[in-house]
């Protein structure tokens, strides 16, 4: 039975990755309404906070997915061409086609992003290389990865000349070459997808074994989260300002600390056993973002521009699309800024306007696919 359900699409996964993907609209029509990342107001500070699951679901279910898939290839060659391939392909994505939706802006040398779907894209490529080994062992090594990534930081300290081209690798304190803009390094999120990959050997177990291990395994990291990070808000002091809860929610992501990814991947685990049994139109809906997840990115991304715009001309009588040519860094003066409620207003009416472009290419998808669809 468990061996029949991994030749199949995961549910479970499905709905949480689309979760993740309508969560990580909320941020993106942030960076659009010029509402700054976090804050002192609970609202400000809790729109930006939830938003933090986004990266770490979508690199570790990336990982268990990579595994599904080589179960049904049976064939670690296959399988590491397909994720090399499509990793390479991420990239390319970031460079191009990404950064226009993000700019509206036809030129691409202006400003390089090396985001998430970069880094998305080159921890597939890794992954694919260590193909060879067992599943154990790449789990293993990506929590290895994970526990000790603060050892990256030393290479380009007794090498100082290796320190642009490490710093996509992991922050080395020089700027990286090509003059692109690392917002996401590879170290610690290698070790995530990896992590996940290993992950993916949970679902060899009957449901009930399996649903048992996810809900402990998710609950205890929260709670290991939980009391490492009021020790270190309330003993050592922590980061940031304000009350004790914002300092213990407010965990490094730039890179992802230990305590960042317990704090997110702890909770998307333990979700996983209600999510396979989330039904209605909301599940179905959740279900079938999860299920087209690149193309969601796309498209998300080009609404979500376009409504901005929308949005400001009925705000303001005019269109400055120069605000937005650096984003998700953007530019948008203080009086200019949205205020909160609007953002999700937009947000709601992007989701709106993204179901039936998502429907459609899942059901273009199923029925009759073509080799390219395959990679988004």
């Amino acid at each position: 039975m468990a061996e029949t359900a991994l030749l199949n699409r995961v549910r479970s996964v499905d709905v949480v990755r689309g979760l993740v993907c309508v969560l990580m609209a909320i941020d993106h029509v942030r960076v659009y309404s010029g509402i700054p990342a976090g804050g002192p107001t609970v609202g400000i500070f809790l729109t930006r906070w939830v938003t933090h699951f986004v990266a770490p679901a979508f690199c570790f279910f990336a990982g268990t997915a990579a595994y599904f898939l080589g179960k049904r290839l049976n064939d670690p060659a296959a399988l590491r061409t397909f994720l090399v391939t499509r990793g390479l392909l991420l990239v390319l994505l970031e460079l191009t086609l990404i950064r226009f939706l993000w700019s509206f802006n036809p030129d691409l040398t202006g400003f390089s992003l090396a985001g998430v779907i970069w880094m998305l894209g080159w921890c597939m490529v890794l992954l694919g290389l260590f193909t060879r080994l067992s599943a154990r062992a790449i789990g293993w090594m990506g929590l290895a990865i994970v526990g000790f990534q603060q050892l990256f930081a030393l290479p380009p300290r007794a090498l100082g000349a290796i320190a642009p081209t490490w710093s996509f690798l992991y922050p080395s304190g020089a700027e990286a070459p090509l003059g692109i803009n690392v917002l996401y390094v590879i170290v610690p999120w290698v070790g995530v997808m990896m992590a996940g990959f290993g992950f993916g050997l949970l679902w060899e177990r009957d449901a009930t074994s399996r649903d048992r291990v996810f809900v402990r395994l998710g609950l205890g990291m929260t709670a290991a989260f939980v009391v490492a990070a009021t020790v270190t808000a309330l003993v050592a002091g922590g980061d940031g300002d304000g009350p004790a809860w914002m300092r213990i929610l407010n965990q490094q992501k730039y890179p992802a600390s230990q305590l960042f990814l317990l704090m997110t991947l702890g909770p998307a685990i333990a979700l996983l056993p209600y999510a396979e049994r989330w039904r209605g139109w909301s599940g179905r809906a959740l279900e079938m973002f999860g299920r087209v997840p690149m193309w969601y990115y796309l498209m998300h991304l080009l609404v979500i521009h376009v409504a901005a715009l929308v949005t400001m001309g009925v705000r303001t009588g005019g269109y400055r699309n120069g605000w937005y040519l650096t984003a998700p860094y953007a530019q948008v003066p203080g009086d200019a800024r949205w205020p909160l409620w609007l953002l999700y207003v937009v947000w709601a009416a992007c989701l709106l306007a993204l179901y039936p472009v998502c429907r459609w290419y899942e059901a273009r998808k199923a029925s009759n696919p073509s080799r390219w669809m395959r990679y988004l």
